[in-house]
C-alpha cells in the first residue's frame, strides 16, 4: 500500500492553484505547507482528507510530464465534477468522463494533463 507520493512541479504557485481546485470535488484538500528549510530542497505542499497528506507537491525543475496519477471518486457524479473543476483551472483534456470498459464494465474516469503536462485522472469503480 502507498503512503503518500509527490510530484515535481515546474510553477509551484500555479500548480498548487490547479491542484487546490481540480481536487476538491475529490473531498481532497491543502493539509500541510512546508518551507524550503523544513525540508531541506524547497517548499512543498500536502494535499489528502482529514489529517492524512497522501499527495504532495513539491517546487522544483521542469517536470517532463510523463506521470499518470488516478484519484478514486465516490461516484460517477464526482468524476464529472473532477474533470470540470480540473478543466476550469486550466488542465487539459485528456478524455472525458465516461466508461471506459477496456478495464472492466463498471470503469468510469476522467483523465486531464495538469500544468506540467501529469496526466490527472479521477475513478469510479461502482455501477451507475
Amino acid at each position: 500500500m502507498i503512503d503518500h507520493l509527490g510530484l515535481v512541479v515546474s510553477d509551484y504557485e500555479r500548480s498548487k492553484d490547479f491542484y487546490l481546485h481540480a481536487l476538491k470535488p475529490l473531498g481532497i484538500a491543502i493539509i500541510m505547507e512546508v518551507t524550503g528549510e523544513q525540508t531541506g530542497r524547497e517548499a512543498a505542499t500536502g494535499f489528502g482528507k482529514g489529517q492524512k497528506p497522501f499527495f504532495w507537491i513539491g517546487a522544483g525543475v521542469e517536470s517532463k510530464g510523463e506521470v499518470h496519477i488516478a484519484f478514486t471518486a465516490d461516484d460517477r457524479k464526482t468524476v464529472d465534477e473532477f474533470y470540470a473543476a480540473a478543466t476550469a483551472a486550466g488542465g487539459r483534456d485528456n478524455g472525458k468522463p465516461g466508461l471506459r470498459p477496456h478495464y472492466h464494465p463498471n470503469y468510469y474516469g476522467a483523465f486531464v494533463f495538469d500544468p506540467d503536462g501529469n496526466n490527472i485522472e479521477a475513478v469510479c469503480h461502482a455501477p451507475a
